[in-house]
């Protein structure tokens, strides 16, 4: 009866609280699917859910490490920063979202803006950052977007636009609006010079962002089921009280409809991209 007396290891007194305190933080659940996910595989797969290819939001750092041969390139303008021109205030003050925002994302504005080699080309990229007040366009984003352009003009090298946004900020009002034709007529000058603009739209893109840059681009790639639109879905029910398609404002959607000139899957993105640049800077 020795094995009746003995006493039992430390794993089989493991309680099911201690066991869920040793894996928390070591999974993720997948919105789409429900399905848990070793994060470690999840971000091998560029935060692609290897179970049902739900493209997981990523900040924009995340998308330059991948997008840049060996994650490498150089930021500029990164010491720009919002002021508060109208003493907006809401349920909190403008100053207090800006600085709250900063400290949350450790960048000073909803996009970033970089130089580097994309599979050996010399390109200019801006990328929009989500977690910075819904990647909203304010004054300074448009004047970062905008000195791109004029960095892709000035050495001729090709721009990238990688968009996720919620719109123009509104604590910033008609001053935020301005941002829409200030990046528009730099872009035209860019095309001018028949230098390539390809515009990324990821999940989300709206508002004022897709009211201009966003579907500017020479080539419009999108990322599979971004929501992409002026307008939210619900917004346009309420005001024309019908029912909208399935898969309404949805990339796979908009391609349909000719809005965009593809859809493509994250780990596929960069081969894309440099596959247009062979075509778009050497004329093939």
């Amino acid at each position: 009866m020795s094995w009746f007396k003995r006493k039992k290891s430390a794993l089989q007194n493991t309680s099911e609280e201690d066991r869920r305190v040793r894996t928390e933080g070591l999974f993720d659940k997948c919105p789409r699917c429900a399905n848990f996910i070793w994060k470690k595989e999840l971000e091998s797969n560029l935060l692609v859910c290897p179970k049902c290819s739900h493209h997981h939001q990523i900040n924009a750092f995340q998308r330059l490490s991948f997008l840049f041969d060996n994650g490498r390139y150089q930021e500029f303008n990164s010491h720009l920063k919002s002021s508060d021109p109208l003493g907006f205030i809401d349920r909190k003050s403008y100053k207090d979202r800006l600085e709250a925002a900063v400290q949350s994302t450790g960048v000073e504005e909803a996009v970033v803006t970089v130089e580097g080699s994309l599979q050996g080309y010399e390109v200019i990229c801006a990328a929009m950052e989500y977690r910075f007040i819904g990647g909203s366009m304010g004054s300074v984003v448009g004047e970062k977007i905008t000195r791109a352009i004029e960095q892709s003009l000035a050495h001729r090298k090709p721009l990238i636009i990688v968009s996720a946004s919620g719109g123009a900020r509104m604590m910033e009002g008609v001053l935020s609006l301005m941002q829409l034709a200030k990046i528009s007529t730099a872009l035209a000058q860019l095309n001018e010079e028949r230098i390539p603009y390809i515009s990324v739209l990821t999940n989300p893109t709206t508002g004022g962002v897709t009211a201009s840059f966003a579907m500017l681009g020479d080539l419009n790639i999108a990322e599979p089921d971004a929501l992409i639109g002026f307008a939210g879905p619900r917004v346009i029910e309420q005001t024309i009280r019908q029912k909208l398609p399935d898969g309404f404002q949805r990339s796979e959607f908009l391609l349909e409809h000719g809005m965009l000139d593809a859809v493509v899957s994250r780990g596929e993105l960069k081969e894309f991209i440099a596959d247009w640049l062979v075509f778009m800077v050497n004329g093939g």
